[in-house]
């Protein structure tokens, strides 16, 4: 039997681009863990997408059905309307935050995985949470460099 993970990502971003970060609450029956980081110079979509990489990442385990919780029609739809595959037969042309789209599909691969948006802001507990954590490391001192961020 597979591991069930419900997990709501958040990200943030102030100036857009400008300071940001992303939050990640990750349950697993009685198990919660959060996850954060902020950067000097990101844009609110890379963290959106960031969220989600990382909170796959953080599995140990391969296989496990995973319920992402997320507020950003730019990442559920890009995935759940399938245009990040067409994306990749087209080798990313003109599309933004590649980088991140290719890291994406390498953790996506290795679970089940179902997106379901959610309203952002709408009192629900584990997207509050996700967005707590993304603020607070967005406004964290010494924030490091967001690498892959190109400001064109």
């Amino acid at each position: 039997m597979s591991t069930k993970i419900t997990m709501y990502t958040d990200g943030a971003a102030s100036g857009n681009p400008g300071p940001g970060g992303y939050g990640v609450v990750l349950i697993s029956g009685k198990h919660r863990k959060d996850l954060n980081q902020g950067f000097k110079l990101t844009t609110n979509n890379r963290m959106e997408l960031m969220a989600v990489i990382v909170g796959l990442e953080a599995l140990k385990t391969p296989g496990c059905d995973v319920t992402i919780y997320s507020d950003s029609k730019y990442v559920v739809d890009s995935v759940e309307k399938k245009w990040v595959f067409g994306w990749v037969q087209k080798r990313f042309k003109g599309k933004k935050n590649a980088d991140l789209w290719m890291r994406f599909l390498e953790v996506y691969k290795k679970h089940n995985v179902k997106f379901v948006w959610i309203k952002g802001h709408a009192n629900i507990p584990g997207n509050e949470r996700a967005d707590q954590l993304a603020v607070m490391a967005s406004q964290a001192p010494n924030l490091p460099d967001d690498v892959g961020y190109n400001p064109e």
